[in-house]
C-alpha cells in the first residue's frame, strides 16, 4: 500500500511538472517536493537514515584518506586544484542517495529496507572513484593511464562483488540498480574522457560507447517527463556481453605499452566485438520492453 503510495504521488508530481510546461517555476516545485518527500522517508524510517549517515561518514573518511594521498603523491599545488570539484562530486553522490532512500525496496517483497546495505556501500565506493577522476578533469589535471587503470581495477572489483552481496544476502533492491547504474556511467564517462583527451581512443568510438548508458537515461526521462510512466530497463544477456566487452577494450586501453606491444593483435578484434555488442544491446532492450508492454500480463 505505501509503496503504491508513493507510487501514485511520484506519478502526480512528473504530471504537474508536465502541466507546467517544465517552467523554472514548476522545476522548482517539482526539486521541492521531492525533497520534502526524501526527508519524510527519513524521519518515518530512523534505522535507514543512520544507515545513511554511517555511509556518509564512510565515504567522507575516505575522500579524506585520498586527498591526504594525493597530497603526498602528487603534491600540495595537485590537491588544491582537485578539492573543490572532488568535494562536489562527492556531496552531490550522497544527496543523490538521501534522495533515493524511498526506493531502498526489496525487489522481491516490495518492502522498505531498513538499511542502506553492504552492496549499496560498495557500489558507492565506486562512485568515489569516478569522482575523483572527474574532479581530476574538472581541475584540469593529467591523468596517468596507470592511476586509471588502478581505478577502473578497484571498480570492476565492486561491480562483481556489489551484485554478488545483493543476491547472496537478499538485498536487491531499486536503489541498487539506479545506484548501479549511475556509478558505471560516470566510471565510463570519466575513463572515455581519459582515453580522448589522450587520443588513444576516437572519438566517434567514445560517443558509441558512452550511448550505451545515455539511451536508457534518456527514454526514462521522456517516459517520466512526458508521458509521467517508467520505461522498465532491466539487464539482458546482450547488455551483459557488451559490459563485458567494453570493460575488456578499456583495460587493454589503458595497459602499460610494454604489455600492449605483445597483444596489440587483440586491438581489432576488441574493438569490433564491442562495437557489435553496444550496437545489439539496446535492440535486445527494446524488443523486451515491447513484449512486456504488449503481453497479457501487462
Amino acid at each position: 500500500m505505501q509503496k503504491s503510495a508513493e507510487q501514485t504521488f511520484v506519478v502526480e508530481l512528473l504530471t504537474t511538472l508536465r502541466n507546467g510546461r517544465f517552467s523554472l517555476r514548476a522545476w522548482g516545485l517539482f526539486f521541492q517536493h521531492s525533497w520534502l518527500m526524501s526527508c519524510q522517508t527519513a524521519r518515518e524510517h530512523p534505522s535507514l537514515r543512520r544507515s545513511w549517515l554511517r555511509v556518509t561518514c564512510l565515504i567522507g573518511v575516505m575522500t579524506l584518506v585520498i586527498l591526504l594521498i594525493n597530497t603526498l603523491w602528487l603534491g600540495i599545488v595537485d590537491t588544491i586544484h582537485l578539492w573543490l570539484p572532488f568535494l562536489f562530486c562527492v556531496a552531490w553522490q550522497q544527496c543523490d542517495l538521501f534522495w533515493h532512500l524511498g526506493l531502498n525496496r526489496s525487489v522481491y517483497n516490495g518492502q522498505l529496507l531498513p538499511h542502506v546495505g553492504i552492496a549499496n556501500t560498495l557500489t558507492w565506493l565506486r562512485g568515489l572513484g569516478a569522482s575523483y577522476l572527474l574532479a581530476r578533469l574538472a581541475g584540469g589535471l593529467t591523468i596517468s593511464p596507470t592511476l586509471a587503470l588502478v581505478i577502473f581495477s578497484c571498480g570492476i572489483v565492486t561491480d562483481v562483488l556489489d551484485g554478488y552481496t545483493a543476491r547472496h544476502l537478499r538485498t536487491q533492491s531499486k536503489l541498487g540498480q539506479i545506484a548501479d547504474a549511475e556509478a558505471d556511467f560516470c566510471l565510463y564517462l570519466a575513463l572515455t574522457l581519459i582515453l580522448l583527451c589522450s587520443g588513444t581512443l576516437p572519438l566517434w568510438v567514445g560517443a558509441l560507447m558512452l550511448l550505451r548508458f545515455l539511451l536508457p537515461l534518456l527514454a526514462a526521462l521522456l517516459s517520466y517527463l512526458a508521458l509521467a510512466r517508467p520505461v522498465r530497463f532491466g539487464s539482458t544477456w546482450w547488455g551483459k556481453a557488451a559490459g563485458f566487452m567494453q570493460c575488456l577494450y578499456f583495460l587493454f586501453l589503458l595497459m602499460p605499452v610494454s604489455l600492449i606491444i605483445h597483444i596489440h593483435f587483440l586491438a581489432i578484434p576488441l574493438l569490433c566485438s564491442t562495437l557489435c555488442l553496444l550496437i545489439a544491446a539496446p535492440i535486445a532492450q527494446f524488443i523486451v520492453n515491447i513484449q512486456s508492454q504488449t503481453s497479457p500480463a501487462s
